[in-house]
């Protein structure tokens, strides 16, 4: 009978040996079938093929690059927003730019990735950092009249997450209806007890699920917007989530740089429609909500809001970068905190400065993420020599998204890396007229409070940190 029992065991090990290297073949083709880019599609199938066992959690978990759940819901129409977007479309055409507009260099491509049009009319405020940006949601969440909606990737339960959530609260108790989505990755420590509040005054709350759908295991996908929208008239998009950090309140990141900005005109009906998608997602049903496009009083800045998801039939983020780094005549100015780009951007920032340009990266001195801050320095041999002149923030964390294309303006949640390209939900507002003036003024000062990186910056560290870094950027692909 133990001999019995050891083979029946030593069989049921085997099959599940078999069957585990069944699976591991099977993803790597899907990963062949799937991935975007060649390094991460030969990672993905290598160490599914080599270590199964420990790869196939991780590859159902981050593997998949396109969301497939999200396709197949818009697909089968069940959301109702062709329509509403063919409606809008209409009620933005008044206000289109025209041929001879501002816009005109980049126009055409970022409307048809952003399938709206870019409209005249918009007033811009640029918002730096959480103090200012805070005062102005506040104060127009203060003075809703019909609707706020709310989108953030992280809410924390502090004292600015308490002040925004009872601001919310009281709209909704003088008769406003709000609407409240956060992320279920991004606020994964948020406790129940910072929705209590909103859900017993009456607002409707929705968490976006990544792990909704056909895969649980799927946690990959990040909605990464920060959106508020006050009744169909003034949008909010940036940088900057909700929690103390972002107003500099953190002594190990303090102070924190960050930009967001504030939109009002035709632009705001782009961002509310983006809202609108994912709340369908998240939560059901289509909330009744105003779609007519106004001109604001003070309105000089042409806009056109981008919307970007592993939803998209393109890689919409990545071609957005693309076309305006390739556009750019005379300067090509980029914050980002999270800089770990692919080859066809880097070999673009490249030709961009063999022709002329004035690029520029201003990156984190220090960071909140280790890996990403590792392997930006790997690619300073591939910018510098070009002519790319890269700098170091170095009074506190540097976290805003803030591109500069000549004249034209481009805002928004996106970073500079892998995960926002291809796998974050993102929205980027790109604008042209006088909020150039405004984000020129501000990244000087931000260059200011810069050292200027160098070569030696990453050949003389020593040998592991360079190492570090290169393996680092190895991994970017198949984050």
């Amino acid at each position: 009978m133990g001999d019995v029992a050891a083979f029946d065991w030593t069989l049921l090990v085997a099959a599940a040996v078999v069957l585990v290297e069944i699976v591991g073949v099977w993803l790597a083709l899907d990963a062949i079938m799937r991935n975007r880019t060649p390094q991460g599609t030969i990672a993905w199938a290598l160490a599914l093929l080599l270590v199964p066992a420990v790869s196939i959690p991780f590859y159902l978990a981050f593997g998949n690059r396109r969301f497939d759940a999200y396709v197949r819901e818009i697909r089968r129409g069940q959301m109702g927003l062709r329509e509403l977007a063919a409606r809008v479309r209409e009620a933005m055409e008044p206000h289109a730019v025209h041929p001879g507009a501002s816009l005109r260099e980049v126009c055409p491509a970022l409307e048809r990735l952003a399938a709206l049009p870019a409209t005249s009319g918009n007033d811009l405020q640029l918002l730096v950092d959480g103090e200012k940006t805070f005062a102005a949601i506040l104060g127009d969440i203060d003075r809703a009249e019909h609707y706020v909606l709310s989108q953030f990737y992280i809410v924390r339960d502090d004292a600015i997450g308490v002040q925004y959530r009872d601001a919310l609260v009281r709209a909704r108790e003088r008769g406003v209806r709000v609407y409240f989505m956060y992320d279920e990755i991004g606020c994964l420590e948020m406790p129940d007890a910072y929705l209590a509040p909103l859900i017993a005054a009456g607002c409707e709350v929705g968490a976006f699920r990544s792990t909704k759908g056909s895969n649980p295991f799927q946690l990959n996908f990040r909605n990464h917007r920060k959106v508020v929208v006050v009744d169909g008239r003034v949008g909010f998009l940036g940088g900057i989530n909700v929690g103390d950090e972002y107003l500099g309140r953190d002594p190990e990141m303090s102070p924190w740089r960050d930009t967001h900005v504030r939109v009002e005109g035709p632009a705001v009906l782009g961002v509310q429609l983006a809202w609108l998608e994912d709340w369908q997602w998240a939560h059901g049903g289509m909330p009744t909500l105003a779609w007519q496009a106004h001109r604001a009083a003070e309105g000089a800045n042409d806009a056109v809001v981008l919307p970007s998801s592993p939803a998209d039939a393109f890689e919409t983020c990545t071609l957005m970068f693309m076309h305006l780094v390739t556009s750019a005549k005379k300067r090509l100015w980029i914050a980002s905190p999270y800089f770990v780009p692919d080859e066809g951007v880097i070999a673009a920032l490249q030709l961009a400065a063999k022709r002329g340009v004035d690029v520029r990266l201003v990156l984190p001195g220090r960071s909140d993420n280790i890996l990403v801050w590792l392997s930006s320095y790997s690619f300073l041999p591939d910018v510098i020599p070009a002519g790319v002149k890269v700098y170091r923030y170095t009074q506190g964390f540097m976290h805003h998204k803030v591109l500069l294309c000549d004249d034209a303006v481009a805002i928004g949640t996106a970073n500079f890396d892998n995960r926002s390209f291809r796998i974050n939900f993102e929205i980027t507002l790109v604008a042209e007229g006088t909020i150039d003036e405004a984000v020129v003024e501000m990244m000087r000062r931000d260059f200011e409070r810069c050292h200027g990186a160098s070569l030696a910056d990453f050949e003389r560290r020593p040998w592991w940190f360079r190492t570090a870094a290169r393996v680092a950027r190895l991994m970017s692909p198949i984050q």
